[in-house]
């Protein structure tokens, strides 16, 4: 028995030591991303959260500059996720022929009223020339973003504050207290104000926000998985609730009934 346990334990520790993230990058004000390289499936899993009313765009890979010349890149185009590849500064990006990330989500006015969160998955390497190939044993990656200045879904010049470049970004392997929270139960829901969220990894704050993307309170939880809150103050009505760690964020819907 105890040996079973052991392989056990061993194979779960394993498991998150088979796993890479950048963690949540605030790009700016209303733009974030995050990367999680998963060894054991050779899979990258990408999420993005940028305004809904305009394209917005991220480079990734090993380079020195923004727009560099035969580099890989997605933008949201308002229907898909576009798979690209840089022509160099001042020229759009060319879709490629094959688009290899795939839609895990796609959820708007998330977490908050007027952004748009996605999620997409693609193989380590892919194949296709254009592709940057994931490397599981590299500790730092590059990222470059932009999105538009105005509300449209064109891609064209983006002015100078909105685009930036984060070079050496580090890639952390996860622990056991790190792990990505993607299992999020909460109850009752709806609910009169007392609310019990039980996850598959430690929470440490979580915070509410209105329908229209006011922040009304935050929770500082003590890295534990199951957290009981109160929210007997706010008024009756549909709120979001973004549960998050270090490594990464959930968003539930939930309604208050009094």
């Amino acid at each position: 028995m105890l040996k079973n346990t052991l392989f056990l334990l061993f194979t779960f520790v394993s498991s998150l030591a088979q796993e890479k993230t950048t963690g949540v990058l605030n790009l700016s004000n209303d733009f974030s991303t995050s990367l999680l390289l998963n060894n054991a499936t050779s899979t990258a899993t990408l999420t993005l959260s940028g305004p809904n009313d305009r394209w917005f765009s991220l480079q990734f890979g090993s380079f020195e500059s923004g727009m560099q010349n035969g580099t890989d890149v997605v933008y949201w185009n308002n229907s898909i996720l576009v798979d690209a590849v840089h022509n160099g500064v001042n020229f759009a990006p060319t879709p490629d022929p094959v688009n290899n990330w795939v839609l895990v989500s796609n959820q708007n006015n998330t977490p908050t009223n007027g952004i748009r969160t996605l999620v997409y998955t693609r193989a380590f390497d892919t194949g296709d020339s254009n592709d940057y190939v994931f490397d599981f044993n590299n500790n730092v990656i590059d990222f470059a973003w932009a999105k538009s200045s105005s509300p449209n879904f064109t891609m064209n010049y983006h002015g100078v504050l909105n685009r930036d470049v984060v070079l050496s970004t580090s890639l952390n392997l996860l622990g056991i207290d790190d792990a990505f929270i993607t299992d999020v139960k909460l109850f009752p829901n709806p609910s009169d104000g007392i609310i019990t969220i039980k996850t598959n990894a430690n929470i440490q704050r979580v915070n509410v926000y209105s329908q229209t993307g006011a922040h009304l309170k935050t929770f500082s939880i003590d890295y534990t998985k199951e957290v009981t809150l109160n929210v007997t103050d706010l008024q009756s009505g549909i709120y979001f609730f973004e549960i998050e760690n270090e490594s990464g964020k959930n968003w539930k819907k939930v309604q208050l009934t009094f």
